[in-house]
C-alpha cells in the first residue's frame, strides 16, 4: 500500500473517530438536558400540587390552547379559585393569581421582578426603575419621586391640554375623509408629545414629527416581539434568538428607540451648556424628570452613568406614553359603546368648561362621574394586564395553600378585575361600582399595581386621562364602528389585535 493511501485511511479513521466522539457528546448533552427537563417538571408539579389547573401537554404546556388568551383566562378565573398554574412549556410555568387576598400578600413582599422574563427587556429599556431590584431600585425610586410632586404636576395639566387639542384638530380634518378613525396611533402620538414636553422639557412638535412616528412604530414592534419571545422555548437562549429573524427585528427596533431617547438626552445636555439656561433650571423650585436625572447624585456622591441615565429615560419614555395611550383608547371605546354614560360625562364637563374656560389642576377633582367612568374602563380594559415576580422566599396564602421559593408568580390584574367573586357581573360596564359610598377590598382594583412598586407616575397618568376625556367629549361624540370591533390582546400593555376604530361626530 502506498504512503498516500495509508495517510488517507488514517485521516478517514480520524474523521470517523471525531464524528463518533461528537455524536457521543451530543447524546450525553441531550440526555443531560432531558434529565434537567424531567427534574424541573417534577419539582414544579410538586410545588403547585395544591392548585388545580386545566389539562396541559407535557411538552407544549397550555400553548396549544392560547389562541384567545384573555378569553381563556376568564374561564380559568371562574373555574379555579384564587390562582392556577399556567404551563408555558413542559418545564416552565407562570403561576397566575387573581384574588385580592393573594394580591395583597404578594404586593406586600419584596420579591424581585422575574429575571427569566424581564431580562428580555434589558436591551430595550436597560436597568431602570422597571427592571431594578432591591437597594438600587430603592435609591432610584427615592431619587425620582420628587419629579411627581403636585407642584410639578400642576402646570402639566395645561401642557397635556395643548397636546390633546393638537390631536383633536387632526381628527376634525380626518372625519371628513374617513368613516372611522383608528384612534390608538393618534393617541400614542399625543401621549408621547405630552410626556416629552412635561418630563423632558422638549420644545418640538412631536405629533407631526416623522422621527417620533418611527419611535411609536418601534415600540409597537418591541411589544409584540417581547411577548413572542417569552413564549418561545427556542428563543430563551440569547445566541439563538440573536440569529433568528425576530432577534434581528428586535435589535433594529431597539436601535430606533434608542436613537429617539438619545436625541432627547443630547438636546437637554446641550441646553445645560448654556449658562443662562443652566441658571434658569437651578432657580426652579422643583426639577422635572430629566433635570433630576442629569443633576442626580447617588449615595456615594457619583452622578448617574450614561447607561443608567439612558435606562431611566428609555423606561419612562415607554411607560409614560404607551400605558396611558392604551388606557385612553379603551376609555374612549367604553364610552362609545355606552352612550348614556358618555352623555352624563359630557354634561359634567360642560358644566365646568362650557363657557370656554381652560382646564386646570383644580378641575381634576371636580369631575366625579367622569372619574367613575374612567375607573370602570380601567377595570375592564386593564392597561397593564400582568406583572411577574419571582418568590425569593416561600409564601403561604390566607387559605393555607403555599408555594416554595423560586416560583414565578404572575399577578394577573386583568384576571382580578374580571373575577366574578370580586366584581359581580364583571363584563358589565357599571361606573357606579366606583361611587364615593361604595366599598371594596383594598386590593380589588389595581390598574397601577400596588405596594411599594406601584406606578410612580399614577397621578400624572390619571390627570392625563381626565384631560383627554374632558376635552374630547367637549368636541366630539364618540361612536363605535360595528364593522371593526376591537379584540383585546395582552402585551406589555393591553392592545387590540385589529386596532381601536371609532366614528367621531363633531359637536356644534
Amino acid at each position: 500500500m502506498s504512503v498516500s493511501a495509508l495517510s488517507f485511511f488514517r485521516l478517514q479513521g480520524g474523521i470517523i473517530g471525531f464524528l463518533q466522539l461528537a455524536s457521543l457528546l451530543c447524546l450525553l448533552l441531550l440526555l443531560f438536558k432531558a434529565a434537567q427537563f424531567y427534574l424541573r417538571r417534577q419539582w414544579l408539579l410538586k410545588a403547585t400540587q395544591q392548585f388545580p389547573s386545566p389539562p396541559s401537554h407535557w411538552l407544549f404546556g397550555h400553548k396549544l390552547q392560547m389562541d384567545q388568551e384573555l378569553q381563556l383566562l376568564l374561564k380559568w378565573v371562574d373555574k379555579f379559585p384564587s390562582a392556577c398554574p399556567r404551563w408555558v412549556w413542559g418545564s416552565r410555568i407562570f403561576f397566575m393569581i387573581y384574588d385580592p387576598d393573594y394580591m395583597k400578600m404578594i404586593l406586600g413582599r419584596s420579591d424581585p421582578k422575574a429575571k427569566t422574563t424581564y431580562r428580555f427587556l434589558a436591551p430595550w429599556i436597560g436597568y431602570g426603575l422597571l427592571l431594578l431590584n432591591e437597594q438600587t431600585w430603592f435609591q432610584h425610586r427615592r431619587m425620582l419621586t420628587p419629579a411627581f410632586h403636585y407642584d410639578i404636576l400642576k402646570p402639566y395639566v395645561g401642557i397635556v391640554a395643548d397636546s390633546v387639542r393638537v390631536m383633536l384638530d387632526k381628527w376634525e380634518k380626518l372625519i371628513d375623509k374617513d368613516s372611522s378613525v383608528e384612534v390608538f396611533q393618534h393617541i400614542s402620538m399625543m401621549t408621547l408629545d405630552s410626556i416629552m414636553k412635561c418630563a423632558f422639557s422638549y420644545q418640538g412638535n412631536v405629533q407631526v414629527d416623522r422621527h417620533s412616528q418611527s419611535y411609536i412604530k418601534a415600540i409597537g414592534d418591541l411589544n409584540n416581539l417581547f411577548f413572542d419571545r417569552v413564549r418561545n422555548v427556542f428563543h430563551q437562549i440569547d445566541t439563538i434568538y440573536g440569529l433568528s429573524s425576530n432577534g434581528r427585528l428586535f435589535h433594529r427596533a431597539c436601535q430606533l428607540a434608542h436613537e429617539h431617547t438619545d436625541q432627547v438626552i443630547k438636546e437637554r445636555k446641550a441646553q445645560l451648556q448654556n449658562e443662562r439656561e443652566l441658571e434658569k433650571i437651578r432657580r426652579k423650585r422643583r426639577l422635572d424628570f430629566l433635570d433630576i436625572l442629569l443633576f442626580a447624585k447617588m449615595e456615594n456622591g457619583s452622578s448617574l452613568s450614561d447607561e443608567d441615565l439612558r435606562a431611566e429615560v428609555d423606561t419612562f419614555m415607554f411607560e409614560g406614553h404607551d400605558t396611558t395611550a392604551s388606557a385612553i383608547s379603551w376609555i374612549f371605546y367604553a364610552l362609545a359603546t355606552h352612550p348614556e354614560h358618555q352623555k352624563k360625562c359630557r354634561e359634567e364637563v360642560q358644566s365646568l368648561l362650557g363657557d370656554g374656560a381652560s382646564i386646570t389642576w383644580d378641575h381634576m377633582d371636580q369631575m366625579p362621574y367622569t372619574t367613575m367612568c374612567i375607573k370602570e374602563a380601567l377595570r375592564i380594559y386593564t392597561p397593564v394586564p400582568v406583572v411577574v415576580r419571582e418568590l425569593k422566599t416561600p409564601v403561604t396564602f390566607p387559605d393555607g395553600r403555599s408555594l416554595p421559593k423560586g416560583i414565578m408568580v404572575t399577578l394577573s390584574f386583568y384576571g382580578l378585575h374580571h373575577n366574578s367573586k370580586v366584581w359581580p357581573n364583571p363584563e358589565v360596564y357599571d361606573p357606579s361600582r366606583f361611587a364615593p359610598d361604595s366599598s371594596r377590598h383594598s386590593h380589588s382594583f389595581l390598574p397601577f399595581s400596588g405596594g411599594a412598586r406601584n406606578c410612580i407616575g399614577k397621578q400624572f397618568a390619571m390627570n392625563e386621562l381626565k384631560v383627554a376625556v374632558a376635552l374630547t367629549l367637549l368636541r366630539f361624540e364618540l361612536l363605535p364602528d360595528p364593522t371593526r370591533i376591537p379584540f383585546p390582546i395582552p402585551r406589555l400593555v393591553l392592545k387590540s389585535k385589529n386596532g381601536i376604530h371609532l366614528r367621531l361626530r363633531k359637536l356644534h
